[in-house]
């Protein structure tokens, strides 16, 4: 067959991966990140797809199992191959409802079971011991250590996530009731208590870090940078690196505090369900996790001391 007698690969998408991220962005709300994650796998199934001749209203199950399989002979984890699946119902859902799939081809398609990993957690003494490392970083005045004081207080405070935290405005934070205003993911809002600790980190900040920083550039951001704008993601897991690096704990960033919360209340007696409310998780099964880390713990200790262990 000559080139030009070659059938030729289905040309593009239509738009359609520009509608499904306007239909990911704006009806589903999910954040900035998931959307670049979602597209980007449904871009790499078109781009499979049309490589084999496939339009992309012709794909079908066995073309959505072949593109799995071919990520996992190139070793592809199974938390991004199950992600993938994810984006790919996400899309053939949608798709189907908009026309473009007579059915819906993703409905018998399976992510593989995740090897679930215990997420690593401070013991109660090192969180206590990071705490005073960070307090005594911002014993003074200097605004920067001040700000990293309630970045480190306030992630092990509440469990927040690190991209909830930076999006903190002044307006989102009660000091007197101690509880905060929180927009999680989907645009979700949800309110979070915090300790009498964390709420004098926020006054000493509020009152001689914050008005040090402040620009333009600041408008109604909690946190700021150096240079006045809001405090960036990267800037904040930094600081908890250095906090818990300090303290002589394991190599950790704001997720393993966010873990470390969750772990200590569970064990110190909340109900999953009021923990599960308090992370923003959706599932309980997510939350379910940490009860997990607590038995492992249990054990942990139950060897050690146990005479019969």
């Amino acid at each position: 067959m000559t080139a030009e007698s070659a059938p030729s690969p289905p040309s593009g998408d239509g738009g359609l991966i520009d509608d499904f991220t306007t239909f990911l962005t704006y009806e589903k709300g999910h954040s900035a990140h998931t959307v670049r994650a979602y597209v980007g796998d449904v871009r790499g199934l078109v781009a499979f797809a049309g490589a084999r001749g496939v339009a992309v209203g012709d794909i079908d199950l066995s073309l959505l199992r072949s593109w799995l399989a071919d990520h996992t002979r190139r070793g592809v984890a199974r938390t991004s191959i199950a992600r993938q699946v994810s984006s790919a119902k996400s899309f053939c859902a949608w798709a189907t409802r908009e026309g473009v799939f007579g059915a819906d081809p993703s409905t018998r398609l399976q992510a593989p079971k995740a090897h679930r990993t215990l997420p690593v957690v401070l013991a109660p003494d090192q969180a206590a011991a990071t705490m005073r490392s960070v307090g005594d970083l911002g014993a003074g005045d200097d605004p920067v250590a001040l700000r990293d004081r309630v970045v480190v207080e306030l992630l092990y405070a509440s469990g927040i996530r690190v991209g909830e935290l930076c999006g903190l405005d002044v307006g989102d934070v009660d000091v007197q009731r101690g509880v905060l205003r929180v927009t999680g993911k989907g645009n979700k809002e949800r309110s979070v208590p915090f300790g009498q600790p964390a709420a004098v980190a926020i006054d000493r900040w509020l009152a001689n870090g914050r008005p040090a920083l402040a620009g333009p550039s600041s408008a109604d951001a909690l946190l700021l940078g150096a240079q006045g704008g809001r405090l960036n993601q990267r800037m904040a897991r930094r600081v908890v690196h250095r906090a818990v690096e300090a303290a002589g704990g394991p190599d950790m960033g704001p997720h393993g505090l966010r873990h470390s919360a969750a772990t200590h209340l569970l064990e110190g007696g909340a109900d999953l369900r009021v923990v599960q409310e308090l992370l923003g998780h959706s599932s309980l099964a997510t939350t379910q996790l940490y009860t997990h880390v607590s038995v492992e713990r249990l054990r942990a200790v139950h060897r050690q001391a146990h005479p019969r262990a």
